[in-house]
């Protein structure tokens, strides 16, 4: 081929795909372009922070044999891709960001038992915060992740490695998971698509609490059709999760093309004045919205009441740290970080009644959404309240001039649609004057995520945004 390694490292995953099977392309020259791409440009990034590039190279040699051999091939053969650090990885080394939880597995969760089995080849782990908490991407054995776009600034989380490898070419697709934003705030900042799906679709397991729809698994990549490339080979259904949807996973390798003639669109820049939104944010998400108009849609600003979402999320969240963390703590009362300590003394304060009364509003919020989406097709929001913030910090305190009471306040954007159960998507809105990305959140219906994508690929074909590649870091 002669294009340069570089420009084959923002290629797209449909199109490298194209390039194996039709053997214009090896999966070993693949690989090694990602590898000089991951040695040059990672040292200043921070994202990939387990490598297993032997172990690569022998898949991709494998690779290249099963297609000269004519072989069936699954969705993802031959393409590099690295696995959260919060994804158990069998026989490669996988901390969830904590010396607490630093060890080798030796089984794979389903997530990457798919993946693998789709033919990707695995070159390592992305970073994430610590045990996933908090939507900024640090934690006490890697440091912190930089946003490409801007290395002083936070490249968002929990998902944050993995968004930040996809914006700086080091692969070409990326998993994650998403209770409260960890899809979405990370491709927000680092202008990535991050699909946050109906619980089920991509089932979990291992899960001490199976039954739960609050995190969720799902894909990250630079284009939607890309990640619903990614979604073919994880969705579907599984006996290991309860919740798992029966819909087979090949339903989402089909076209996303759509004409949006007429589609009811309602928009909300806070969702329903329930979050302040800085001013670029704003504006970018205004600009954005205005595009379906010209696309033919029809758009109303309007909200469903998310009104007890709040508590929904804080309770059950706070329920499932106290599951997650309350024994590790009890082991290691010092070997947490406190806002992960704190939300699990939250979980253990809760009493029956409390829960109950979750699902009981829970389910109540689910039904005014239903009654929504009869009058509209999808929602759009912004993704995040805030710009990508400084790297050094830990959250940040205030927004648009409201103070944020704790870690988690700033994220509401995100978090108030991960109760609803919706699926929702972040795809590139646009850039702010000084070069900063921000993410569009485009939510549909109950199990709607194929028309979700479909949304976003008009909306991502019409403005383009995807295509900008950061500068200055090589």
């Amino acid at each position: 081929m002669t294009t340069t390694d570089d420009d084959l490292c923002f290629r797209t995953a449909l199109d490298l795909s194209r390039l194996l099977r039709t053997r214009e392309l090896s999966a070993r020259e693949l690989l090694e372009a990602h590898l000089a791409r991951i040695e040059r440009v990672n040292p200043a990034v921070n994202a990939i922070v387990t490598l297993v590039a032997d172990r690569a190279r022998e898949a991709a040699e494998r690779a290249d044999e099963r297609i000269a051999a004519g072989e069936e091939l699954g969705p993802l053969h031959g393409l590099p891709i690295a696995h959260k650090d919060t994804h158990n990885t069998a026989g490669i080394r996988t901390t969830h960001g904590s010396p607490l939880a630093d060890g080798v597995p030796d089984q794979d969760d389903l997530l990457i038992e798919r993946i693998r089995a789709a033919g990707a080849i695995t070159i390592g782990k992305t970073n994430v915060p610590e045990f996933g908490a908090g939507s900024h991407t640090f934690n006490p054995i890697f440091g912190a992740t930089h946003n490409p776009y801007d290395l002083g600034r936070s490249a968002g989380g929990s998902s944050g490695g993995a968004a930040a490898a996809l914006a700086s070419g080091m692969i070409p697709i990326a998993d994650g998971s998403d209770t409260g934003g960890s899809l979405r705030n990370p491709a927000s900042f680092c202008n990535v698509v991050g699909l946050r799906p109906s619980p089920g679709r991509v089932p979990g397991w291992p899960a001490a609490t199976a039954w739960s729809t609050l995190n969720v698994r799902g894909p990250l990549a630079r284009s939607v059709a890309d990640a619903a490339l990614l979604l073919s080979a994880v969705a579907g259904p599984d006996a290991r999760s309860p919740i798992a949807l029966e819909e087979p996973g090949a339903r989402f390798a089909r076209p996303l093309e759509r004409d949006l003639t007429g589609l009811r669109v309602a928009w909300s820049p806070d969702l329903g004045g329930l979050v302040p939104v800085e001013p670029e944010v704003a504006a970018a998400v205004e600009s954005a919205v205005e595009v379906f108009g010209d696309l033919g849609c029809v758009v109303e600003r309007a909200c469903p009441d998310l009104t007890e979402a709040e508590e929904v999320f804080r309770t059950l969240r706070a329920s499932m740290f106290e599951v997650a963390f309350g024994a590790l703590m009890d082991r290691h009362p010092d070997g947490l970080k406190q806002t992960i300590r704190e939300n699990t003394e939250e979980g253990r304060k809760l009493s029956g009644p409390d829960v109950a009364r979750a699902e009981v509003l829970h389910t109540q919020l689910y039904h005014r959404v239903r009654e929504f989406f009869g009058r509209y097709d999808v929602l759009l929001l912004p993704v995040s309240q805030v710009l990508p913030f400084d790297v050094g910090i830990e959250y940040p305190t205030e927004v648009a001039g409201v103070a944020m009471d704790d870690y988690l306040d700033w994220m509401r954007s995100a978090y108030l649609i991960s109760s609803t159960g919706s699926p929702a998507l972040s795809v590139p809105a646009g850039f702010t004057p000084g070069g900063l990305p921000v993410g569009l959140q485009i939510v549909g219906p109950h199990r709607a995520d194929f028309a979700v994508l479909q949304v976003g690929h008009a909306f991502e074909q019409a403005t383009g945004h995807w295509r900008r590649r950061p500068a200055g870091i090589g």
